[in-house]
């Protein structure tokens, strides 16, 4: 019962630091990311073919594909990395990994890659400690999460080792495809246990040389152990961006994709290794066999998927979208529609509605007086602003060709519309992190006061963005002036309050400074709805 709870606790214990090693080397690599840095990892990944060269090299020298694989997914969680770069460092971590079954079938020794974890971390906290401030002091923390990495497998892997020591395989043989794929589970289980292939492959390589299990069951385990470290992948994008989550997917496709062609053609790859051996000389015994087999359908699963790369990419941005994200893609404009000015006006035209509609969401959501929403507003104004980028360069595209005059006119209006909207939603997010209007006062009339204002305020905005086509001049010149008129009287009795000590003349001048910039945001979302239905209006006529 003791040894239960041991087993457990180091389980528990193995687990957290292992997600905790995660969180600090992404922390460290986004926080050390300068200049230099994003160079190096342009250069060694500016293509999926140096990507691959990149992680079949470093698997092989570090001997941990899940290493790699979390560090690439470190650097895309950061930014440094895009998902079409990380998917050969991905693929390259396959194939490297299987140096270890090379070790163990020529040399019987396996590097063990935990010796390196605690001079890392002191490494690591050595860096940190003396270089203060400056970035590589970043770096420094990026080693210390790598370290702790280690050390968190090694503890997995103590954890289950009686466990995946004492299955009797001789018991679970049996011939048929069956046979295979309980075989293949097993494999899967050993890694996912001990969160190492590397300790699979080796497991499996020991047991097949000793005779324990032949060599059709011992293939079909090293295709469940290849498979296995998909898991790895998987816990170490739990909480993290999309981007990230995307990585892992690749690696997940990667790999079952890989192991159920290695399954179909599994003895036509035999008979090629068989080929191989006799060409290079290699010593005919199981494990140079399964080491060889190892190597083999790992980059097998590379020819097959690398001409689907563009597409997979393409596929994978389309998923684990969050709603940020959504909001910030583009749903009108695109190249097709670049090609003719009028199409494309439109188009632009319905895009800038769409920015128009999220800055009124964001200072509706400020004029509510809504409480604990500064995090969700940021995330939208991001999206907004995104978004804003993307019609910006559209516009510029659209520019460089062949307009008319008046089409011309309309680019600048719409332009018009988008800034307007901008400087509204940055208003209301210095209004949302500011706070002061929540802040209550001891006089009922200033507080009845703003929330008069504010809720009037808001009227206006849902008003203005209410009002039929054609949009009048005289409308929104009224609209304007009732914004400054408005300001005028409720600045007057914040003046007052303040002067007459009914309120602290501090509180009253930032209460002051937010009702002007409630002012000038109400009046460029009223500035870009007024720009945005001049183009309509051209549109209808």
């Amino acid at each position: 019962m003791s040894q239960i709870v041991l087993n457990i606790g180091m389980l528990l214990g193995g687990l957290g630091l292992f997600m905790l090693a995660v969180g600090i080397i992404s922390d460290g690599l986004r926080l050390a990311a300068g200049k230099t840095l994003r160079h190096i990892l342009g250069r060694w990944t500016r293509s999926p073919l140096h990507g691959l060269a990149s992680g079949i090299a470093i698997t092989g020298i570090v001997q941990s594909s899940s290493a790699v694989t979390v560090a690439t997914i470190g650097f895309v969680n950061s930014g440094l990395m895009t998902l079409y770069q990380s998917l050969g460092v991905v693929f390259g971590a396959n194939v490297g990994t299987t140096m270890t079954g090379w070790l163990v079938a020529m040399i019987g020794f396996k590097l063990k890659i935990e010796l390196f974890a605690l001079p890392l971390i002191g490494i690591g906290m050595f860096v940190r400690l003396l270089a203060g401030q400056r970035r590589i002091a970043h770096l420094g923390w990026a080693l210390v999460g790598f370290g702790l990495f280690f050390i968190g497998i090694d503890v997995l892997r103590q954890a289950f080792e009686g466990f995946a020591s004492g299955i009797d395989f001789q018991q679970l043989s049996s011939d048929g495809p069956q046979a295979l794929l309980l075989f293949l589970a097993v494999g899967f289980l050993i890694t996912v246990l001990t969160q190492s292939s590397s300790a699979a492959i080796a497991i499996i390589l020991t047991a097949a040389g000793g005779g324990i299990i032949d060599l059709n069951d011992a293939a079909a385990m090293v295709i469940g152990a290849n498979l296995g470290t998909t898991s790895t992948a998987v816990i170490a994008v739990v909480g993290a961006t999309p981007n990230a989550k995307r990585v892992a997917a690749a690696h997940v496709f990667f790999n079952v994709i890989t192991a159920i062609v290695a399954l179909i053609i599994l003895p036509f790859i035999f008979w090629l290794i068989s080929l191989a051996g006799d060409v290079f000389s290699l010593k005919n015994t199981p494990e140079v066999t399964l080491a060889l087999f190892h190597t083999v359908f790992n980059i097998l699963g590379v020819v097959i998927i690398w001409p689907m790369l563009v597409w997979l990419s393409a596929f994978l941005e389309k998923r684990f979208m969050t709603h940020q994200e959504i909001e910030s893609k583009p749903k009108y404009i695109d190249k097709n529609v670049a090609v003719s000015p009028s199409l494309a006006l439109n188009a632009l035209t319905l895009e800038i509605d769409r920015i128009v509609g999220m800055s009124k969401s964001l200072i509706k959501a400020v004029l509510g007086q809504t409480k604990g929403t500064t995090l969700l507003l940021n995330e939208k104004y991001e999206a907004l602003e995104k978004l804003a980028n993307i019609t910006g360069e559209f516009i510029s595209k659209l520019e460089k060709g062949t307009l008319t005059s008046e089409v011309k006119t309309q680019l600048s209006t719409l332009i018009l519309a988008q800034q307007y909207s901008l400087s509204g939603a940055e208003s209301a997010l210095e209004i949302a992190k500011d706070q002061t209007l929540l802040q209550a006062t001891s006089d009922s009339h200033v507080s009845s006061t703003l929330e008069d204002y504010l809720a009037e305020m808001r009227g206006v905005v849902g008003q203005i963005s209410e009002q039929s086509l054609p949009t009048q001049d005289t409308d929104f010149d009224d609209n304007i002036q009732h914004i400054k008129n408005r300001y005028d009287e409720v600045k007057a009795i914040m003046l007052n309050a303040a002067v007459e000590s009914r309120a602290p003349i501090q509180t009253m001048m930032e209460v002051m400074d937010n009702i002007k910039k409630v002012q000038l945001m109400t009046e460029q979302y009223c500035k870009a709805n007024y720009q945005l239905n001049k183009v309509k209006t051209y549109l209808m006529s």
